[in-house]
């Protein structure tokens, strides 16, 4: 394995201070090579935003539009959010990135990464629905999802399961780092394009920073039915 530093110097514990602290000496550890695939993230996921956009003066000769957005979202701009949260994890690991690490999902697992984020946004979006507090508590519950299904192949079922065993104990860190997140982004909004690129990076540095340090510090449940 090619390592681009030694991520034993960092003191990994699964707290929301620690996160973010030890996120941001990951991000300036390997900023340029995470600011290039953020960029990458920010063009291959523009054409869903370009959608959101334009639905805010719906017409019927949209619709197509709407359809590519849709389509577009689930099975090309989600993949890719998987990726990039794999790439900002090997960031954490000290692993050396590429470019086409982003594209990981689309050559192993891509059905379960596109499953999981399905069902991983209707279980949230329903908990929001179900007066906004088991949405925020699915979401907390649920943020290792992605790392599992990207990195540890899990299936859906598996990922889901893991996920919720794994942040038990750890959802009120998890939530704390999500309102953390909103000071950052705002931070990150008054300092222009730069700011808001380094301030979303850091947030997923973080969160991939809290995934490592549960793991290591608690393991990985296994599966129910261990693939051979």
């Amino acid at each position: 394995m090619v390592t681009i530093y030694d991520n034993e110097q960092f003191d990994f514990q699964p707290d929301a201070g620690s996160s973010y602290s030890v996120g941001w000496k990951v991000l300036m550890a390997a900023f340029i090579e995470l600011l290039v695939v953020s960029i990458v993230y920010t063009i291959l996921t523009g054409p869903v935003s370009t959608v959101q956009w334009q639905a805010g003066s719906f017409g019927w000769f949209l619709v197509p539009l709407v359809l590519f957005g849709i389509l577009y979202g689930i099975f090309v701009a989600g993949p890719i959010d998987y990726g990039a949260k794999w790439v900002f994890l090997k960031a954490v690991r000290g692993e050396r990135i590429e470019v086409k690490d982003i594209f990981y999902p689309f050559q192993r697992n891509y059905w379960n990464v596109v499953i999981a984020n399905i069902v991983v946004g209707i279980i949230v979006g329903l908990g929001i629905f179900m007066l906004i507090v088991p949405g925020i508590i699915f979401a907390c519950r649920l943020a290792f999802v992605p790392y599992l299904v990207v990195d540890r192949e899990m299936d859906v079922m598996d990922a889901l399961r893991v996920s919720w065993d794994m942040t038990r104990g750890y959802g009120w860190q998890i939530f704390l780092m999500g309102l953390l997140a909103i000071p950052i982004v705002i931070l990150g909004l008054l300092c222009f394009i730069v700011g808001i690129f380094v301030s979303v990076m850091w947030i997923s540095a973080a969160f991939a920073v809290m995934y490592h340090a549960v793991a290591k510090k608690d393991g990985i449940p296994e599966t129910r039915y261990p693939s051979n």
